[in-house]
């Protein structure tokens, strides 16, 4: 069975944000295709999305390499994201479902709960899952797949401080919510731009480490025929 180039670029994706291509490192296919248990034909694909979303360079002599951006590349993606994301709540205010609400407050249940516990790994998660669903509320396509490409990018380009007061941001959550339940765009596009802005000071550029880059890629197996593909 063919597969899809999709599963097979959320694999290389998955591992260039999780740092095991080192920025600038050569991605050939034959590599590629062993490493993930699949032909060159979707691993081609998969380059070429990739490219597409500025994961991935193609340099004459060197083929495709794991993209080096600049300090100002990640920091105008920040910036990107403080604009784009009240956008998408004030849209969510006009076009959520009664679907998109019941998920939401059911994060933001359990996003307060884990917050006065202290689990500060299960917060991170649960934060990624309420904006990916605040943006598909948004009934833009165009927009949830924007804001979705800024997160991956900017989870491979920065590391983010632990919240001193991840109540308080749980809280906003819980506002930004209200005002999309009441249809109020203008109270939600103020509360999430606030969140986002208090939200962009813990983040802190990640610098490539030290280390065996091969080792690094030998260590981490991620086959993308197995039924554990994430989409």
């Amino acid at each position: 069975m063919r597969i899809p180039a999709h599963s097979v670029c959320t694999a290389i994706r998955d591992d260039i944000v999780a740092g095991v291509y080192e920025r600038g490192s050569r991605l050939t296919e034959e590599l590629l295709a062993r490493r993930y248990g699949v032909s060159r034909v979707p691993v081609r694909e998969a380059l070429r999305t990739l490219e597409a979303e500025g994961f991935v360079v193609t340099r004459r002599h060197a083929g495709a390499c794991v993209a080096e951006p600049t300090e100002q590349e990640a920091s105008d993606l920040l910036e990107m994201r403080m604009l784009l994301e009240p956008l998408g709540a004030a849209r969510a205010a006009q076009r959520r479902t009664e679907a998109h609400l019941k998920v939401l407050r059911g994060l933001v249940r359990l996003g307060q709960e884990r917050a006065r516990r202290g689990h500060s790994e299960d917060l991170r998660s649960l934060g990624g899952w309420f904006h990916e669903t605040l943006a598909q509320a948004s009934g833009s396509p165009a927009l949830t797949s924007t804001l979705a490409q800024l997160r991956h990018k900017i989870a491979w380009m920065y590391t983010v401080e632990v919240s001193a007061g991840p109540a308080e941001s749980w809280a906003e959550h819980g506002g930004i919510v209200d005002a999309v339940a009441r249809g109020d765009s203008e109270r939600a596009r103020s509360i999430t731009a606030l969140h986002a802005e208090r939200a962009t000071a813990a983040h802190r550029l990640r610098f490539p480490g030290g280390g065996d880059r091969a080792e690094r890629v030998r260590t981490s197996q991620h086959p993308v025929n197995m039924t554990g593909v994430r989409h």
